[in-house]
């Protein structure tokens, strides 16, 4: 982990009930490219998890919510559609986290969510 936050997250996302498996995005080539300021850059989501009803959450722990946090989750939020639309890669949601605790209320609502 990168952080305590972090630590405190993955050890709620092991004893939650509505995680079936989790992975903390190190080196697994999950990236959304976006655009700020006229460049490309790359965006590296903290963690996916999959959940138990079956859908995949592209999770995100911030404490700071900048302007370039704000367009990363567009670009999250458009590629979540397309994979959504697309229809072969099963059912994806994303969350951020924006204080320490908060995941366990994500889990929850986008456990029991379709």
């Amino acid at each position: 982990y990168d952080s305590t936050w972090e630590s405190s997250d993955e050890f709620m996302l092991d004893g939650s009930p509505h995680v079936f498996a989790w992975a903390k995005n190190d080196h697994l080539g999950f990236e959304i490219l976006y655009i700020h300021r006229g460049v490309v850059r790359k965006y590296r989501p903290d963690f996916l998890v999959r959940l138990a009803n079956g859908d995949m959450l592209v999770l995100e722990t911030k404490g700071q919510d900048t302007e370039q946090d704000q367009v990363k989750r567009q670009y999250l939020d458009e590629w979540v559609n397309a994979v959504n639309e697309h229809g072969g890669f099963g059912h994806w949601k994303w969350a951020v986290a924006k204080k320490p605790g908060e995941i366990r209320d994500i889990l929850i609502e986008k456990g029991i969510s379709s």
